[in-house]
């Protein structure tokens, strides 16, 4: 699969409920969306009571984290990765790739298909929503704050820290992508 318009988008989520309403309502809007889910992710959904309607669906169920092969195959022109949990940042920082998310966004580097990130621990206090429909204060350790900086300066990474910006990146990676098959297309016609 390596026509660009064929391509997919892989949408990892991690085990946050920090605008994790949101990040499924975007994911709703899209077409051509594979998702991702850590074996915190699966839990959290449960635990929130949130549905999704994608086209395929992974766990992290095998410890080598078989469906990053599909990066190799060409299924994919992006990685999103949202919500990021703190512990999945720091993991991606420091270039440990254990589980299927973080194998994601190493594969999805060495393939050079870009990544966007909408990380959780963006501001030293946020509010997040708890299971239940509750709010609560979240304050960001110093070290999570350090590894979003970091991990802004990886290459073909982009982060973002608020659903305006994600859905933002989202659309205009789509947009460059259209652009892109366009292009290709009025080349090969000529």
């Amino acid at each position: 699969m390596n026509k660009l318009s064929d391509k997919r988008i892989a949408w990892a989520i991690t085990g946050s409920g920090h605008y994790l309403r949101e990040c499924i309502d975007i994911i709703h809007t899209l077409q051509n969306v594979d998702l991702f889910l850590s074996k915190a992710a699966a839990e959290v959904l449960q635990q929130y009571g949130y549905k999704h309607n994608v086209g395929k669906v992974f766990q992290d169920k095998t410890a080598s984290s078989v469906p990053v092969e599909l990066f190799y195959q060409g299924h994919y022109h992006s990685l999103i990765i949202a919500p990021a949990t703190s512990n999945t940042i720091a993991k991606m920082v420091y270039g440990i790739s254990d589980n299927l998310v973080t194998n994601l966004y190493a594969q999805a580097g060495k393939t050079r298909v870009p990544s966007i990130i909408f990380a959780c621990d963006t501001a030293a206090e946020l509010e997040s929503e708890a299971p239940r429909d509750n709010m609560v204060k979240v304050y960001p350790r110093k070290i999570d704050l350090e590894n979003i900086e970091k991990i802004k300066t990886f290459e073909a990474t982009t982060v973002v820290d608020n659903m305006h910006g994600l859905n933002a990146q989202v659309q205009a990676r789509l947009l460059a992508l259209s652009q892109a098959v366009t292009h290709t297309e009025v080349l090969t016609e000529t």
